[in-house]
């Protein structure tokens, strides 16, 4: 089999499943995200910090746990093996939701689900990495993207449809999303994975120095960042408080995804010929503006709308820092450089 980094092409079988992987797993995510919020408060009683304290809890897991999962696939230098596995821990986890009864029940579904997350992100970003050229990987990205985002958009109107046309109650909503969870397994079972030319190492390395200058600078600037953001959680409750039905806040919220869908391939395309610097100011510029917005304002058409034009941010910051280095570089440094975006999904 030629070396798939000698291929003309971008567009290959590869990035085409990881692409519809990634599209199921996050129909898996958001047919529970956006109502998990509205469960909490108003079918277990819990207070917004209670949202908050899970929802935090399951970023960190994840971006703790995405660290090591890349170090570990660089030790063994097998992707698809901790992909699989963090894959079907998220999808027979997620349903785990539906037997709570109280919120530190949700709070360990959630974690489960996370680590799950943050055992397959690196894997599966190395994996698309070694499914394009270089000089295409932007692009590739960029349709990973595109399904990941889509599946967000589609997640919600699914929870939607099955709570307002079949009145299914949402604790079924969290056991029927494994289903597209373990499609998203499926998908990674057909990849063939690509052999990674390096010397792996035997432990951790923990060497600082290694790390650019400009690595630093960019860590500080997202930490910065990431200090001041919160939770789309708390989007989800503001549009609700500010009037919105159950079936509406949910449709806001899938508008959101879909502005992160549509954005995402054109921030990949152009992110290969303009930099993703430049690209994730303009994200950090619309974030500025759309939460000023909410700041300002408690009418629910306009918080509606900001809430939508946010996925502006969502689909240019994910995508514009997910730039994977050379084939030869480590999983865990190429994910650690996209784990300052801060997504509280997917």
């Amino acid at each position: 089999m030629p070396d798939v980094r000698t291929r003309s092409s971008w567009l290959t079988r590869d990035v085409i499943l990881l692409s519809f992987c990634s599209l199921f797993a996050d129909v898996s995510t958001e047919m529970l995200y956006p109502i998990l919020p509205l469960f909490l408060t108003g079918v277990l009683g819990a207070g917004g910090s209670v949202v908050g304290l899970i929802d935090g809890v399951a970023q960190a897991t994840q971006n703790i746990v995405q660290g090591f999962s890349g170090w570990a696939s660089d030790r063994m230098q097998r992707r698809k093996p901790i992909a699989l596995a963090g894959y079907l821990l998220s999808a027979v986890s997620k349903p785990l939701t539906g037997i709570a009864t109280a919120w530190p029940m949700v709070l360990g579904a959630r974690f489960l689900d996370r680590v799950g997350a943050g055992t397959r992100s690196a894997p599966r970003d190395a994996l698309i990495a070694a499914s394009a050229s270089e000089e295409h990987r932007g692009k590739a990205f960029g349709l990973e993207g595109v399904g990941d985002n889509l599946g967000a958009f589609l997640g919600p109107l699914i929870a939607v449809l099955l709570l307002g046309a079949f009145r299914v109650d949402m604790r079924v909503i969290f056991y029927l999303t494994i289903i597209p969870g373990l499609l998203a397994f499926a998908m990674v079972l057909f990849v063939r994975e690509q052999r990674v030319d390096f010397a792996a190492k035997a432990k951790v390395d923990i060497n600082l120095r290694r790390f650019p200058r400009a690595y630093w600078k960019y860590l500080l600037a997202t930490g910065l960042f990431c200090i001041g953001n919160s939770s789309n959680a708390f989007l989800i409750l503001e549009t609700q408080s500010a009037g919105a039905s159950v079936g509406n806040t949910v449709l806001v919220y899938a508008g959101f995804n879909l502005v992160a869908a549509l954005v995402s391939y054109p921030t990949g395309f152009l992110s290969d010929r303009l930099g993703r610097r430049n690209l994730l100011l303009t994200s950090f510029a619309v974030f500025f503006v759309a939460y000023g917005g909410f700041a300002l304002t408690v009418k629910v058409w306009l918080v509606a709308i900001l809430f939508v034009c946010y996925g502006a941010y969502q689909g240019t910051s994910a995508l514009s820092v997910r730039r994977s280095p050379p084939i030869s570089c480590r999983a865990s440094c190429g994910r650690a450089a996209s784990a300052g975006t801060v997504r509280s999904s997917g």
